[in-house]
């Protein structure tokens, strides 16, 4: 498969052993594969990711990894895998050990809807704004704009300071949320800012039904379903 661009590109996934939301809930099995994989074979798909690696602290995580084709050069220093350590101070211990790359696209495994195209299609829109980098978004369900605070005299105070003279959803602007599917930057930019967003961040706005972040097993229950309610509904439509 030809790529799309010339430059470097990382692609990391990132994937502690120490979760406390669901516990293991990276290699539980959902579609007959670890949650894990849909990430790796999305990773390895993308036409704008060179090489595919694998930060992680757990064995078994590691293991599960190698056997979907992700390269696991490096196990991750247990105080990166902290609940305090966060995913800027992860990427940037992989890019000290892996350098020479121009970009690096992180992934998270609890965004199994993501696809290669999502990961290509986010790596394009960058490129033509000449950005730094970009994370992917959805559509938020609740405008912000409807959103209030309380202060001790149970009065209401707006969370936006400017309010809109009206406050009828079809005239408030869109707004949106990171999803957590998608943060690319280019290597040098996240050393110096240590961030995947500010001024020369932009968006790649992906569907709501296609945005699910799994923190929780109400949330793998929810992508559980769906799984097996395609797979039924392609298996009606094959024997017809």
């Amino acid at each position: 498969m030809k790529k799309q661009n010339p430059y470097r590109v990382l692609g990391l996934i990132t994937a502690r052993g120490k979760s406390k939301g669901l516990p293991k809930k990276n290699v539980l099995p959902v579609g007959g594969k670890p949650l894990l994989a849909w990430t790796i074979e999305a990773g390895l798909e993308s036409r704008s990711i060179d090489r595919l690696v694998l930060s992680s602290d757990d064995e078994e995580i590691m293991k599960v990894a190698s056997e979907y084709g992700c390269d696991v050069p490096f196990r991750r220093p247990d105080h990166l895998a902290s609940d305090e350590a966060g995913s800027i101070q992860v990427a940037l211990h992989a890019l000290e050990i892996l350098p020479n790359y121009d970009f690096v696209v992180l992934l998270q495994p609890t965004s199994p809807q993501r696809s290669a195209e999502d990961i290509d299609n986010a790596f394009k829109l960058m490129l033509s704004q000449d950005a730094s980098c970009c994370v992917s978004i959805c559509a938020t369900q609740e405008s912000p704009y409807l959103m209030f605070g309380m202060n001790d005299g149970n009065r209401l105070y707006s969370l936006i300071p400017e309010v809109p003279k009206s406050l009828r959803r079809q005239d408030l602007r869109p707004t949106y949320r990171v999803n957590g599917a998608i943060y690319i930057a280019r290597t040098d930019y996240l050393k110096n800012t240590e961030s995947f967003f500010g001024n020369e961040c932009v968006g790649y706005e992906m569907p709501l039904s296609r945005s699910l972040d799994i923190d929780d097993a109400e949330d793998f229950e929810f992508f559980r379903l769906q799984i097996e309610s395609a797979s039924g509904s392609a298996t009606e439509e094959k024997d017809q």
